[in-house]
């Protein structure tokens, strides 16, 4: 595998439950008046910075990605959860890693033969430690022959709040490409859910 991945595999919630969740500290009963100012609600709770119905729906993804991407993904976050890959309780035997698409082609084939080499010694390293530190110790330290290129798979979990505030860092044009195309790549599978249950957060956040 040469590109990183996104995948949404699950989600909870729409515009209705932000409204709602806002209209709690009023009443939650729906009428046909409320649901036809349900963009206006959610505009002026953008637009002011009342984010906390937003933390109301969750949006569930599976990330496959270089080290660091997902460096990217574990500093800055509010109120996402991460469970990853580790090669501290495993061996990686995928070896899947990520070569940059904007590189020369001389130098893409270069990065792969590094990281094939790389990834033939970390095997081998695993298996001698084995012998002298045990299992354990020995696939915590053979992997720091694996690459900054070498890819993990990773569950990640945010609320909308949170997904704004990791769009709104990763998505900025000065952001690492790898990490705001997997930004990009998660915000275009929330736009694709069926039924389009976000499509009113989306434009009151101005992410359209």
């Amino acid at each position: 595998m040469y590109n990183n991945k996104v995948e949404l595999i699950g989600y909870y919630g729409s515009d209705l439950t932000h409204a709602q969740s806002a209209w709690t500290s009023t009443n939650r009963d729906l009428t046909e008046s409320k649901l036809g100012r349900v963009d206006k609600l959610l505009n002026m709770l953008a637009e002011n910075g009342h984010h906390t119905p937003f933390e109301k729906s969750s949006l569930h993804f599976l990330v496959t990605c270089d080290q660091a991407s997902h460096i990217h993904l574990l500093k800055h976050r509010v109120g996402v959860s991460i469970n990853g890959e580790s090669a501290r309780y495993k061996e990686l035997k995928e070896d899947k890693f990520y070569i940059p698409g904007d590189w020369p082609e001389e130098l893409q084939q270069e990065l792969i033969e590094f990281t094939n080499t790389s990834n033939e010694r970390y095997h081998t390293i695993l298996n001698t430690l084995s012998e002298h530190l045990g299992r354990k110790r020995a696939k915590e330290t053979a992997r720091f022959f694996k690459t900054m290129n070498s890819q993990i798979t990773m569950d990640v979990m945010f609320n909308w709040r949170s997904f704004y505030h990791f769009l709104n860092l990763r998505m900025k044009p000065d952001a690492q490409r790898e990490i705001r195309e997997i930004a990009v790549e998660m915000l275009r599978l929330v736009e694709d859910i069926e039924g389009n249950p976000f499509e009113l957060t989306i434009k009151a956040f101005d992410l359209c």
